[in-house]
C-alpha cells in the first residue's frame, strides 16, 4: 500500500473548496442559480502533481479567481502541507443556460464580485 491520497481525490478536494470560495463571495448559490435558469457548469479541469498528500495529513487549499472570459470564470488552485507546495490546478466553469445548455454572458455583478472578492482576499504570508 502506498499510503498516500489516490489522484481522484484532488479533484473532490478542490470542489470542495470552491463552494467554500463560491459560498464566501455571496454570490447565488448552485440552486438559487437553477430556479433562474442559469447556472455555472464546469468546462476544464487539471491538476498538476508536484507531490502526494499522504493519509491524515492537513492540507491547506487556495483558491483564486484568475480570469474571465465572455461566458466563464478560470480558477486557479493549490493545496499545501504547510509550507510544502503538493498539488496545482485549475477550473474553469462556463455560465450557461441550463435547458440550451449553452453559454450566456456572465454577469457583470459577478464579475465586479468576484474582482472585489480578491482585493480583500488576505495576501499569502
Amino acid at each position: 500500500m502506498q499510503g498516500i491520497v489516490f489522484n481522484g481525490h484532488y479533484l473532490t478536494y478542490f470542489d470542495v473548496a470552491f463552494t467554500e470560495y463560491w459560498r464566501a463571495t455571496g454570490l447565488p448559490s448552485v440552486l438559487q442559480q437553477a430556479s433562474d435558469g442559469r447556472e455555472m457548469f464546469a468546462r476544464k479541469a487539471t491538476i498538476e502533481y508536484q507531490a502526494p498528500a499522504r493519509f491524515d495529513d492537513i492540507l491547506d487549499i487556495g483558491v483564486r479567481c484568475a480570469s474571465f472570459g465572455r461566458t466563464s470564470v478560470r480558477f486557479v488552485l493549490e493545496i499545501h502541507l504547510g509550507d510544502q507546495h503538493l498539488i496545482s490546478g485549475e477550473l474553469v466553469y462556463v455560465y450557461a443556460d441550463t435547458t440550451a445548455r449553452k453559454g450566456v454572458p456572465l454577469p457583470e455583478e459577478w464579475r465586479a464580485r468576484l474582482t472585489q472578492f480578491e482585493k480583500l482576499a488576505p495576501e499569502a504570508a
